[in-house]
């Protein structure tokens, strides 16, 4: 794996940058999870294939994918080795290095070729991609966003809508999130909602789901979902069932050895 510190002015739009290389026991597909994250991903040497679960109308082929936020997991077939380099965005960084506000990717599953004029400057990084060595791939994609970002007007979320962002992705409840940034909660809905394209309500789901993602396998699963807030264990299968189409005990049966060899971040793609 060959990770590079998020450089300091991409901290704000890039939540994690990471270059895979990951050689499996033969072809198969892998579960993409639902993250409080955007998706941005570059795979080297094959065309990522990806679909929605259950919806084939939605795979696709390409040398780029970005996906916004979703509630629902997602379907990678491969032929056995997975390469590129995957990016996560926070919904500042899809207005910042993609043109547009995250809501307007909501559910989709996009290439740069998609996004067209939005964002010019990155639809030469699958071919530049291709001819750069394993270990100089993930400086490749820094210095491309932070160029982008240093050609861009600069772009701020409200300071209250962003803390709200935060607080509901960390897990905290609707409720005291609206108390904490002071708005009701209709206001507050309608805010995240015309940020992110998902329900205050959604974005807490996605931010509990994705720590208790983090501590399955190391931990019972009666403590996991103790410590993200589930009320007991089938509280958290049920949960799991609805956002990643399996319960836990299922994803660490078949995903965690794979999820083992990639960084955190690789999982929720």
């Amino acid at each position: 794996m060959d990770g590079v510190p998020v450089p300091p002015a991409l901290e704000p739009y890039v939540a994690s940058l990471v270059s895979y290389d990951v050689t499996l026991p033969g072809p198969g597909t892998h579960r993409g999870l639902p993250s409080t994250a955007l998706t941005f991903v570059l795979p080297v040497g094959e065309p990522l294939d990806v679909a929605w679960a259950g919806d084939p109308g939605s795979r696709t082929v390409a040398w780029s994918s970005v996906s916004g936020l979703h509630t629902a997991p997602a379907v990678i077939r491969h032929s056995g080795t997975q390469r590129g380099v995957q990016v996560a965005l926070t919904p500042l960084g899809a207005r910042a290095l993609l043109g547009l506000p995250a809501a307007d990717l909501a559910a989709r599953l996009l290439t740069l070729d998609d996004l067209g004029r939005l964002a010019p400057a990155l639809r030469h990084l699958p071919e530049r991609l291709a001819g750069t060595p394993a270990g100089g791939r993930a400086a490749l994609v820094a210095a491309a966003l932070t160029d982008r970002l240093r050609r861009r007007d600069a772009v701020a979320l409200r300071p209250e809508v962003g803390r709200a962002l935060a607080l509901l992705t960390r897990g905290v409840p609707v409720a005291a999130t609206a108390d904490d940034v002071g708005y009701s909660r209709r206001h507050l809905g309608t805010l995240v909602r015309a940020e992110t394209g998902l329900a205050p309500k959604q974005l807490h789901r996605l931010g509990r789901f994705e720590r208790s993602r983090s501590l399955l396998g190391r931990r019972p699963l009666a403590e996991v979902a103790a410590a993200c807030g589930y009320a007991d264990q089938a509280h958290l299968a049920r949960e799991w069932r609805d956002l990643a189409g399996c319960p836990p005990s299922t994803w660490i049966a078949e995903e965690l050895p794979f999820v083992q060899d990639l960084p955190a971040a690789q999982e929720g793609r």
